[in-house]
This record gives C-alpha cells, structure tokens and sequence, in this order.
C-alpha cells in the first residue's frame, strides 16, 4: 500500500489527537522526572536507530517489539503523561519501508503513545508505584502485568483499526487472531520493563537497567535471522515462478496473480493471518510442474493429443515432487498436487470428492480459474469480470467449492479486480475490462486454455 486512504488518513488524526490529549496533563499534574523522561526516550531512539544503517539494518528489523520493555520501564517509572512522550522520538526516527514514511512514522508514534500511556494508567491503577517503591515481590508483578496486557491491549485495538480503514479488511476480521498472538511476547516484555524499572531505582541507579536489554538483543538478533530465512524462501519461490514464465509465455504473470486472487478469498473466510503466506505459497506455485512438461507441448498451437494432454496432466504431481522438500511451504503442497480436483470427483490427478480435497487447493482452483477466464491471451480475450463470476457460480457444486466461489465475489466487490494481457506475443488483442461479451464455453474449457488443453489456467 503506498496511497493510504482517506479514512486510514482520519483514523490516523484521531490517534494523534488522542496521544496530544494523553499527555496534557503534564502542564498541571505533579511534578516530572525530565532527566528519566529525557534518558528512556533517548534510549529507546538509540535501540531504534540501528535499523536504518545500511551496514546492520537487515540484522535488526524494526517493529518486532524488542525494545517495548523499555516503553514498559517508562510506564512504570513516570506519571501517564510524561510516559506518553517517550515513544515519539524513537518511532520517528525509526525505519519505515513503506511510503509514505511521514505519515506511517506519526502513525507509529501515535500508537506507541497511547499504548504507553494505557500501561501507565493501568499500572497506577492497581497500586503499582507503591509496590515498586519497596519493591514489594510478588505483589508488584500484578500491576505490571496488567499494564503490559493494556500496552498489548491498546495495540491490537488500534492495528485492528488500521487494517480495517488501511487495508480495507472486513471488521469481523482485521482483529482476528491480533490479541493472541501478541499476548505472550507482550507479558514477557513487561516482566523485562519491570526489572529494568526496579534497577533504575535501585542503588546501582540507572546504568544498571540496561543490563535488562542485553536479552532483548540477543531476541532481536534471533527474529533477523527468522527474516532473513523469510528473504531466501522469497527468493526460492521467486526463481521458481520465473523459471515456469519463461517455459510458458501464455500465462507469464499469472501465478502471481492467482497467489493474491487466493489470499482475498482467504481474508474473506477470515482465515487465520498465518496461514494466509503459505497459501499465497500455494497459488503462486500451483503450475510449478510445468517446468516438467515439455516445451513443444505447452507452446503447441494445435490440438492437443491424448498422449499429450495425459502428460499435462502429470503437471501436479511433478510440482508436488519439486517441492516436497521444501520444508517452509506446509499446507502449499496439498495444494499444488490437489488444485485440478473437481468436487463431483471427476478432476486430476486422483479423483478426489468434496471435502476429501484439502482446503488450500479449493481456494487455488477458483483463483486459478477466474483469473485463467479475466486475463487476454495471444490466442482470445478475457472475459468481463461479472461474467467469470457467474461461470464460476455455475460451475459452483460441482467443479468448485461454492464457499470459495461467494468469498470471492465479495472480496472482488470491495477491492475490484485489474485484468491484464499475459502473452507478449505480437498481435495480443487488448485488455477487456467489461466490455467483451462473455464467452459461452464452461470453466472446464477456459480452464484448459486453447482448444480445449488439459493444463490448467494458461
């Protein structure tokens, strides 16, 4: 997303407004420690920093929450006022590979704030600052863990809220799953915001609380590890899905699409959010086999064989095959060996009915198949989106699951669909965007793409 919308636009005001509002008070509260304020704020800017050096950026990525325990610290150490102020100037400065970075930056800062400053009050409010003065063990572990449940709480509400307004997600599931992946990781940052709190005040004074951080490191060092693991399966599938578009130049950007054609359907069944990689996995590597099929028959301008069309339809197994090994792709496997099923049993490669194919190859079959039918070849043109919907519910019982058929036709009424030419040879009639008339043949034809080919869309 690089154009955010007008009411993630508006959304993001009110958070502002709201942390300005949070830390008003300091003009008429009691009196503020500004060396400790002026110290955690500049010690969560300096562990924010490093992401955006281009020497160890890649070694610390940014927004994994390792130094929340330091947000945490100041939460217990300073009134919810002047704790709100210790946030901003780190996430400003903080790494944002997204643009634009200005409103993504106040964004963050306006977030962290509030999370800030509802630890803070939550804190306060079950005696924290009295048992922290003793420290009173192990009764001030009850308020700072429900100041580290409101920091996740606070969190998870308002990036509920930014993926509803931002990322235009249904409301019943932008806050799906948010809280209970968080949850955990949060208390644990506000065990670690608690002992560097006890430190600060300890006779060893401040300077010892950073011993706190050492750990947090070493987690940060650990989660870029994880993320540069994620960068090389990245590009495992990318070299894949290039090698299958050089080999098949009727369907080059296709998989791509079929991979986000299959996570819309997913967001709409409201999926759960990690599942929804591996299945884009799935649909970007659903034709991968075809790297198995000889050349001369995928480009064939004539009629397919019988012998022919039986080696097309070895194309699943053969990406199965490929990519068993590949340890990160989990359900993506089922999906590229299942994806030609028909639910009435009579698809490929082994006859399976309804409910015994595996979900993630329901999902691929309708993105395969819709945009197999919306995207123009060298050989016809596409068909208008609506009447790719209305094949696919036609077909809906029998070929595809009707389930994935609707949650597709809702996803397409909220985001729309972009049709594109995917042969690059000469003479490829132009992109139709609802105004070709519709094609009469079955899914079953669109899916084999010309005269009647078995392999697929394109």
């Amino acid at each position: 997303m690089t154009a955010i919308p007008t009411a993630a636009r508006a959304y993001i005001l009110v958070a502002v407004l709201c942390a300005a509002a949070c830390a008003l008070p300091l003009r008429t509260g009691a009196p503020v420690s500004w060396s400790a304020v002026l110290m955690l704020a500049g010690l969560y800017a300096v562990c924010e920093l490093p992401a955006r050096c281009r020497y160890v950026g890649d070694s610390v990525p940014v927004g994994a929450g390792s130094f929340f325990p330091v947000l945490l610290a100041a939460a217990f150490l300073l009134p919810p006022a002047a704790a709100t102020l210790v946030a901003v100037p780190g996430a400003l400065l903080g790494r944002v590979d997204q643009r634009p970075e200005g409103v993504r930056r106040i964004w963050r800062a306006a977030q962290l704030s509030l999370a800030t400053w509802g630890a803070a009050q939550a804190y306060l409010l079950l005696g924290g600052e009295r048992t922290l003065r003793a420290p009173d063990f192990p009764y001030a572990l009850l308020p700072a863990a429900a100041g580290a449940l409101a920091f996740c709480l606070v969190l998870t509400a308002l990036d509920g809220g930014i993926l509803a307004t931002a990322e235009r997600l249904p409301v019943r599931s932008a806050w799906r799953g948010l809280l209970l992946r968080s949850l955990a990781t949060h208390l644990v940052h506000g065990l670690a915001g608690l002992m560097m709190a006890v430190l600060w005040r300890s006779p060893y004074g401040p300077l010892s609380a950073l011993f706190v951080l050492l750990p947090m490191y070493i987690s940060c060092w650990i989660f870029a590890q994880y993320h540069r693991e994620r960068a090389a399966h990245q590009a495992t599938i990318r070299a894949l899905v290039q090698a299958v578009d050089l080999k098949d130049k009727y369907t080059r950007g296709h998989s791509e699409r079929v991979g986000r054609a299959s996570v819309l359907i997913a967001r709409e069944l409201s999926m759960d959010e990690g599942r929804l990689e591996v299945l884009r996995f799935a649909g970007i590597l659903h034709d991968v086999g075809k790297l198995g099929v000889p050349t001369r028959v995928l480009r064939k301008d004539g009629p397919l064989t019988p012998q022919e069309r039986r080696v097309i339809e070895l194309h699943p197994e053969y990406g199965h095959e490929m990519v068993r090994g590949i340890g990160f792709l989990g359900e993506a496997r089922a999906a590229i060996l299942h994806h030609h099923e028909r639910l009435d049993g009579s698809g490929y490669p082994y006859g399976l009915v309804g409910r015994q194919i595996p979900e993630f190859a329901r999902v691929v079959a309708v993105a395969d198949a819709f945009d197999a039918m919306t995207s123009t070849r060298s050989y016809r043109r596409a068909r208008p989106v609506a009447a790719a919907l209305e094949e696919l519910k036609r077909c809906a019982g029998t070929q595809f699951d009707p389930q994935m058929v609707r949650a597709l036709a809702r996803a397409l009424t909220r985001h729309g669909w972009e049709t594109a030419v995917t042969s690059d040879e000469p003479g490829a009639p132009p992109a139709a965007r609802g105004n070709v008339p519709a094609q009469s043949e079955p899914v079953r034809v669109a899916m084999r793409g010309r005269d009647d080919r078995a392999d697929g869309p394109g």
